[in-house]
């Protein structure tokens, strides 16, 4: 009967993307944002006595639903223990965190986390005062489950870590409680709901599995969560940074996460190279003193199978993730990837592995493998972390202040940061060698010079941005990141240039300036290979993301000391009103620069006003507004909802008395088919989310949807993202790796119709019928191979002819893992209305085009040999001269591809109008 009813409101659940219902009602405790510990009872209840079956046990996952109920039991049962919601998820699910110490330190909360938070952000104290701090301080240590979903050993592992701390006495449990304050939360409870119900969904134990979930685990990025860190724009991401850099401070934070490399059990830190040049060296030492302390204590135990460095790919490069992300804000951060999982599996003999080194140094054998045997090592593991705060809690405290110190002194003095490029300058530079070293006094002149210092801070001329309030978006992620942003209440001057009063300021003075470094100036990664002279070796993930060029914030990089009139931000920051200039009555002008004014097109469209882009632009007054301004004719509904709007979207609207000379586009409502597959793309659900936040009409749309033809009838514009056709085959593209689809009778009946794949004979004729009849496809990195099958007069740039065919450029040829390039745009075609000439664009190992036959245009492109603007680029000059995005006529249709990553993780906003001018472009019309 449980199963039948649990089947039922499963397949409900996932087909609306909505949380999935709770096993019984919620309890009233559910609704408070805290609970407070009780005193202790004699009986700390234990998970065998309350779950189903116990956590561990194979074949068994405890869900969400379950874990909440269970925490908020020990919640009353323990003195050792409080629990506290930490925010909400995408789908509405508390984000519980379990804090766990001795009863003293939990009546006592509020002093230790000010005192950490103090000692964290290193400001008015003197050293003195902040070892009396340490000395009164507890350690922080922050241990999280769950993150990505089917890695279900986290979350199960975890349920059974509290319990032994709450009931366990042993001498090294009470000792490290009594210095330690463990802050276990849970990074996304959406995801743990529907991956344990769907292995759970099937009565035979030995038929449960989750790779056939038939949508992201986590509602719009799935594993992506794990990429959101400096941005903060999924909740989970916000939340746990709000606990981490404005509330807690955390001095270790211990991410968890699966599966360790093959033939071994767990991969703990040391990480391999490269670091990234701005944080402090002393994180890297006290993490790599930590990993080496888990390594120590599961050999001690004859937990075999561990290992480090060069057994998996990570590295400490990229700021992104939630485990990196605290390098920049001066915390130690661990990442385990462990093997198991509720299924049991056998650990294979990989050769390689049974030799002992000093990166694998206790081999394990080959053995059948258990959800309980990843637990006890995940045991192990929490125990060296916890024991190491413990013993080292003042250490621990007095280095994050000791860092944050050293980032406040380094951001008040002239200071230089070495980079892979300013080394191949110094290299460049010298003229005579001994044994390898070169010219002492090189290192004044070449390294230590004026214009290569780092910045003491950057200001924003709000009268300069573009797009000021994606400006204000872009300092509110620095915000959430704990970053200080300041406020000129009044006109100030630097060096020779005056601001005026709201100028926003980002000094580098600051506890988190690797943090502020890394968001405003460019990477410079390393180019490494795997031997000298060999193929390129891959980043873990991108090499160049510096969030302010992805923003298209416009900034002054200023290299001296000042100071002005500027206020500190105390909470988020709003982007200032616009307003209506203007008396008008004939309708209004409205720039096109602006994100923000697709909300209100979209807005009009659906109610049903008229709205145009001019193709000259307007002058109004002394403004000029560049091509593509908005006319909107004045109607009641029309200006109300303009009144409306630009109070609250942070443009101005300009009301004139006549409709401006030229000619112009009239838009209409467009029908938007956003192309995924079962399983999630997460390229699509990040568009997804951006389609909700922009306020475009839209639906999902599967493969089988597509084989079917008479597209035309529900759609105008059909949007295809990265990975969403895996099936089509081009020489000139890399293969894409998916996910096998299950089959259709091992599914529930509501998502069979989500099966299916976009291909040659199936999909692409009713695609290209689509775009014959006067629909609009737009395709994505690599979706971009769908162009050729289209027929469209585009060729592949980035191939090599061999025995009469194309292939991609091999990584010793040209190899851009992902990274910010400038690129040229024709910002008077309708596709790039409101872009700025040149523009900074991501591009990650992709394709771009050479036009190959008329009905083709070149949009954006690279007109240089050297458009690598942060990142890393081998043979950067093959990019000159090829097209980064490219339209085509079909028919009556267009095809629109674009080759650089437009909209890679919802960052790049200064690239989303080249998508969204695409969907409304193609359907739109000469006006009369």
């Amino acid at each position: 009967m449980f199963r039948t009813t649990f089947a039922s409101r499963l397949c409900a659940a996932l087909l609306t993307s909505t949380a999935l219902t709770a096993a019984g009602p919620a309890s009233a405790a559910l609704a408070q944002p805290a609970t407070a510990a009780t005193p202790a009872s004699d009986i700390v209840t234990a998970p065998e006595r309350f779950f189903p079956q116990p956590p561990g046990t194979d074949y068994f996952l405890a869900d969400y639903d379950q874990y909440e109920r269970y925490l908020q039991r020990l919640a009353g049962e323990s003195d050792r223990m409080k629990l506290q919601s930490f925010g909400t998820s995408a789908e509405g699910r508390t984000q519980w965190m379990a804090i766990v110490s001795s009863p003293e330190n939990l009546a006592n909360l509020d002093r230790y986390r000010d005192i950490s938070r103090r000692l964290a952000r290193a400001e008015d104290l003197t050293a003195e005062q902040a070892a009396d701090l340490a000395r009164e301080g507890k350690a922080i240590v922050w241990i999280d489950a769950g993150l990505h979903a089917t890695e279900t050993v986290t979350t199960q592992g975890q349920i059974q870590i509290i319990h032994r701390l709450l009931s366990q006495n042993d001498a090294e449990t009470r000792r490290t409680l009594d210095d330690v304050i463990i802050l276990f939360g849970h990074a996304n409870p959406d995801g743990l709901q529907l991956v344990a119900d769907w292995y759970m969904r099937n009565e035979d134990p030995l038929k449960r599995e989750f790779n056939s979930i038939p949508r992201l685990y986590q509602k719009y990025v799935g594993h992506d969560n794990n990429r959101d860190s400096y941005m903060s724009l999924m909740p989970e991401t916000e939340n746990i940074n709000r606990v981490h850099y404005r509330e807690w401070f955390p001095q270790i934070v211990f991410n968890q996460h699966q599966t360790g490399p093959r033939g071994m059990v767990v991969f703990i830190p040391p990480f391999r190279d490269p670091f990234n040049y701005n944080f402090d060296p002393l994180v890297m030492t006290t993490t790599t003193e930590v990993g080496t302390i888990m390594h120590s204590r599961l050999i001690s135990e004859g937990k075999a199978g561990s290992g480090m460095d060069s057994v998996a790919p990570y590295s400490t490069w990229h700021n992104g993730m939630y485990r990196s992300a605290p390098y920049f804000h001066n915390m130690v951060g661990i990442l385990t990837e462990i093997i198991g999982g509720p299924t049991p599996e056998a650990i294979p003999l990989i050769p390689e592995t049974q030799l002992a080194r000093n990166d694998e140094p206790m081999p394990i054998s080959p053995r059948m493998w258990r959800l309980q045997d990843s637990i006890d090592y995940q045991w192990s593991m929490n125990r060296a972390v916890i024991d190491y705060a413990s013993r080292n809690r003042e250490r621990l405290l007095m280095g994050i202040y000791q860092m944050g110190a050293n980032s406040i002194e380094r951001g008040s003095e002239d200071s230089w940061t070495i980079t892979p490029q300013k080394v191949d300058d110094l290299k460049a530079a010298a003229t005579t060698t001994d044994r390898g070293a070169i010219n002492a006094g090189l290192f004044d002149t070449v390294l230590k010079t004026a214009e290569n210092r780092d910045p003491r801070g950057f200001i924003i001329n709000p009268e300069e941005q573009r797009d000021l309030p994606t400006t204000v978006a872009f300092l509110n992620a620095l915000m959430k990141s704990g970053v200080d942003v300041e406020v000129a209440s009044a006109p100030f001057t630097v060096g020779a240039k005056r601001y005026p009063q709201g100028a926003y300021v980002v000094k580098t003075a600051q506890a988190f300036r690797p943090h502020v470094l890394d968001m405003f100036e460019p990477q410079d990664h390393p180019h490494n290979t795997e031997y000298p002279g060999g193929p390129p070796k891959l980043p873990y993930d991108v090499a160049g993301y510096t969030l302010a060029y992805q923003m298209g914030v416009t900034f002054d990089r200023v290299l001296d000391g000042f100071d002005g009139p500027f206020t500190r931000a105390g909470d988020l920051l709003a982007a200032p009103p616009g307003a209506v200039i203007g008396s008008g009555r004939a309708g209004f002008v409205i720039p096109h620069e602006v994100n923000n004014s697709f909300i209100l097109t979209n807005r009009l469209l659906k109610a049903g006003a008229s709205v145009e882009w001019l193709e000259n632009g307007a002058k109004v007054g002394r403004t000029q507004l560049q091509p593509g301004a908005l006319w909107v004719q004045a109607s009641h509904e029309s200006t109300a909802a303009v009144r409306a709007a630009v109070g609250e979207l942070g443009f101005n609207a300009y009301a004139v008395d006549r409709k401006p000379a030229g000619g112009s586009i009239a838009l209409k409502p467009v029908r938007v088919g956003l192309v995924d597959r079962y399983g999630g793309v997460m390229s699509a659900g990040w568009t997804r989310w951006l389609l909700e936040q922009y306020e475009f009409p839209f639906e999902v749309v599967y493969p089988q949807t597509l084989s079917a033809g008479n597209l035309n009838e529900r759609f105008d514009v059909l949007v295809f993202t990265d990975g969403t056709t895996p099936a089509l085959d081009h020489a000139a593209y890399r293969p894409q790796r998916n996910q096998p689809l299950p089959q259709a009778e091992d599914i529930p009946e509501a998502y069979r119709a989500w099966l299916g794949e976009v291909t040659a004979d199936g999909a692409v004729p009713q695609i290209a019928e689509f775009a014959r009849n006067g629909g609009s496809v737009i395709t994505i990195g690599g979706a971009n191979r769908l162009a050729h099958l289209l027929g469209a007069p585009i060729a592949p740039a980035l191939v090599k002819e061999e025995n009469g065919t194309q292939r991609p450029l091999a990584t010793t040829e040209f190899f851009l893992p992902g990274s910010i390039l400038s690129a040229k745009v024709d910002n008077t075609d309708p596709l790039a209305f409101g872009m700025p000439a040149q523009a900074d664009v991501f591009f990650a190992n992709g394709q771009t085009y050479r036009i190959a036959g008329e009905g083709a245009k070149s949009v954006a492109w690279f007109d240089t040999d050297a458009p690598l603007r942060s990142g890393w680029a081998h043979h950067q000059e093959l990019l000159k001269d090829t097209s980064a995005v490219v339209q085509v006529d079909i028919g009556k249709g267009k095809l629109f591809v674009y080759g650089v990553e437009v909209l890679q993780r919802a960052q790049p906003a200064g690239t989303f109008r080249l998508f969204f001018n695409g969907l409304l472009y193609g359907p739109a019309a000469a006006a009369d």
